[in-house]
């Protein structure tokens, strides 16, 4: 049974847009061609596809078992298109790498540095996105590559996914704060009653019910300023362990550990990439410097 590609486009454009004019809207395409496009499709594999409702449609059963197959072929089919056309073109003149807010600048700067040694003429840009925007940026030529925490992550088909370590996180707060030398015992009721400051790239991941702890807790989107909050010694917070790689709080911000809690979480970050020849070089640079590089445990 032979179907071309461009009904599998039209299959999934209707199925997700349960209407034949906003698929046609999305292809670029006369709704009287999808309709023929669906029709013609559903001769070929003699099941009814759609029900028909006025100006709306609604998938029967076939076509709910069948739409998960034909997004992926149609997925694949776009990923061939992108790595076939990688192949005809040369080395990148500019990338630019996206990550969220919770990683680490030391290991960004030996990403720029072993890039800098092996490409001395590509520009690299960093920039902060949530996973949305990585998707969408991935998707659009925008962005390159992301370094992304995946922990509740669907995987994506389209995309190139590279699984780099579980990231340790600690408990962090200022030298003078009370939970800097109070007790094990004591340190959750403390906790619970102090303030607690929250990367917002942990609330945009998804893990409300893993890092906050605290009834009183803010949100706050870099990381450089909850370390200077803590500095202050105005809360705690729950926080990569890099904190003692910047010689501008080591001595400043310290960990602490809770026997209620495990005094870490871990949290797997992974790599995304579009497919492409490109890229590849680039992938292998920056999982390397992730196998090798070592996060302290301790600030003290």
């Amino acid at each position: 049974m032979n179907f071309s590609l461009e009904q599998l486009r039209a299959f999934v454009a209707v199925y997700e847009q349960r209407s034949f004019s906003k698929a046609a809207v999305k292809l670029d395409k006369h709704r009287t061609t999808i309709g023929q496009v669906i029709t013609n499709l559903e001769d070929q594999v003699a099941v009814e596809l759609f029900n028909r409702v006025g100006r709306s449609v609604e998938a029967t059963e076939d076509g709910e078992l069948l739409y998960s197959y034909a997004k992926t072929t149609v997925q694949q089919a776009l990923t061939f298109d992108k790595v076939a056309l990688s192949l005809s073109f040369g080395g990148l003149e500019s990338i630019t790498i996206a990550y969220g807010s919770f990683m680490s600048p030391g290991i960004l700067t030996d990403i720029r540095i072993k890039l800098l040694e092996e490409f001395p003429n590509m520009k690299v840009h960093f920039v902060v996105r949530t996973k949305p925007e990585i998707k969408k940026g991935i998707a659009d030529g925008s962005i390159h590559l992301a370094i992304v925490n995946v922990y509740n992550s669907k995987v994506v088909n389209s995309i190139d996914f590279t699984f780099l370590k579980n990231l340790d996180f600690y408990l962090y707060t200022g030298k003078e704060h009370p939970l800097a030398t109070a007790p094990i015992s004591k340190t959750m009721a403390m906790m619970k009653s102090s303030k607690q400051f929250i990367l917002k790239a942990m609330l945009d991941d998804e893990m409300e019910s893993k890092v906050i702890l605290s009834s009183d807790h803010e949100m706050i989107d870099q990381m450089t300023l909850i370390l200077r909050l803590l500095e202050a010694n105005v809360g705690w917070a729950l926080l990569p362990s890099l904190v003692s790689i910047s010689p501008s709080f080591k001595d400043k911000v310290v960990t602490f550990t809770s026997e209620q809690t495990l005094d870490h979480i871990s949290v797997p970050v992974a790599l995304w990439a579009p497919h492409s020849k490109q890229i590849a070089p680039i992938k292998a640079i920056i999982s390397n410097i992730f196998a090798e590089f070592v996060y302290p445990q301790s600030s003290e």
